[in-house]
This record gives structure tokens, C-alpha cells and sequence, in this order.
């Protein structure tokens, strides 16, 4: 009797450790993934963050910024004439870079300016239309059609999109359709999904993106800027 008892109350010890130690490696894994979904959420922020600045940078507010830093610098490297001809150096390379950025960000904004009537008469879009009228999805060569054309008006549109999340055909689909200002009743037939579908993908992209909820106005807003 006391040798069964003795071999029962191993078992229970043992068993004891087992959970213990289940508990504990649960535990640590769960740390784990909190804390990589935390440094993933704040690695995605960044990039949106850098995204906004750049889009700030090549705005007609930014290129004024930058023209008025310009003609501050102009200003100072006058008034330092043949003095101090290291600061001097160093105010005209923040000139030329200044010079540089602005002439790539009007580029920029000029092929921003004339996106919608390079879209809007392209093949593809035409192609968009005919399909809606016959209520049909779009295959894979639309959608390869469409998204060189998105991509040679916004550079790096698709690059983008894929850096800040990894996006599934159908987030992807869906975002290059409101890039082109398609409704969401038109997403909807030509991604072959319904209303309902589409606006759980946006409102979901947002969250995935941003780390909180949001609309899927909200989703478009950011994507029509980007």
C-alpha cells in the first residue's frame, strides 16, 4: 500500500512539471507574439509615417517650403561672400539638394496632375467599362494591364502597398480599383465579390495597417494619397 501510494504521488509530480513547464513555454510564446505583433504594428507606422512626409515633400505646400529654404540659403551664402568658405560649401550643397528635390517632387506632381486623364484613357480602363456593362470580373491580364498603368503614373504604387503589408489578391485587387476611383459597387463586380466583402476588405486593411479601426473611407483616403 505505501509502495502503490508512493508511485502515485511520483506520477502526480510529474505531472505536475509537465503542465508547469507547458504553462510556462505558452507563456513565454505568447510574450513573444505580443511583442513581434507590437514591432511589426510599429514598423508598418513608420513607413506610413515616411510615406506621409514624402507625399508632404511633393505637395505644392512642400515645394513652397522648400523654394523659401532655398532663397533663405541664397540670402546667407551672399552675405558669407569669400568668408569662411567651408560654411559656404556646405549651404550650397543643401542648396543643390534642395534644387533637386524640388525639381523631382514638381515632376512628381505634374504626373500626379495629369494621372486621372492618362487613366481614364487608357485600354485597360476602357476594357473596365465594357466589363461592368456586362457585369463580368476582370482576369488576370486585366489586372496586370491595370496595374502597369497605375504603376507608370504613381511610381511604386504596387511596391509600396506590399511593403506595408503582405496583402492577399483581393486587398490588392481592391486597392489598385480605388486608385483608379472606382465605386464600391463596381469593386465589387469586378473583383467578383459583393458590397458587403469589399468594405470588410478596406476597413479590415486599415486596421491590419494603421493598428486601429477605421472606415473604409478611411482605407481609400490613404490610398488615393499614396
Amino acid at each position: 500500500m505505501l509502495i502503490s501510494l508512493q508511485i502515485l504521488t511520483d506520477r502526480e509530480w510529474f505531472l505536475l512539471l509537465i503542465g508547469a513547464v507547458t504553462y510556462i513555454t505558452l507563456f513565454v510564446l505568447t510574450v513573444q507574439n505580443s511583442r513581434r505583433k507590437v514591432l511589426d504594428l510599429q514598423e508598418r507606422l513608420n513607413k506610413v509615417r515616411a510615406m506621409q512626409e514624402e507625399q508632404q515633400s511633393t505637395s505644392r505646400e512642400g515645394i513652397e517650403q522648400n523654394r523659401q529654404r532655398i532663397t533663405e540659403l541664397e540670402a546667407l551664402i551672399r552675405k558669407l561672400g569669400d568668408e569662411n568658405s567651408v560654411l559656404r560649401l556646405e549651404l550650397e550643397e543643401k542648396k543643390t539638394r534642395l534644387d533637386y528635390a524640388n525639381r523631382m517632387a514638381e515632376i512628381e506632381t505634374e504626373k500626379r496632375e495629369q494621372a486621372e486623364s492618362v487613366i481614364f484613357g487608357s485600354d485597360i480602363y476602357a476594357t473596365m467599362q465594357r466589363m461592368l456593362d456586362r457585369g463580368e470580373c476582370m482576369g488576370n491580364d486585366e489586372w496586370r494591364r491595370l496595374e502597369q498603368v497605375v504603376n507608370s503614373v504613381y511610381t511604386g504604387f504596387t511596391e509600396r502597398l506590399y511593403n506595408l503589408y503582405r496583402m492577399t489578391d483581393q486587398d490588392y485587387h481592391v486597392s489598385l480599383l480605388i486608385k483608379v476611383h472606382m465605386q464600391p459597387k463596381d469593386i465589387a463586380t469586378l473583383t467578383a465579390h459583393s458590397k458587403e466583402s469589399v468594405a470588410t476588405t478596406r476597413s479590415r486593411l486599415y486596421n491590419k495597417v494603421f493598428g486601429e479601426k477605421g472606415s473604409s473611407k478611411q482605407w481609400d483616403d490613404f490610398v488615393l494619397g499614396l
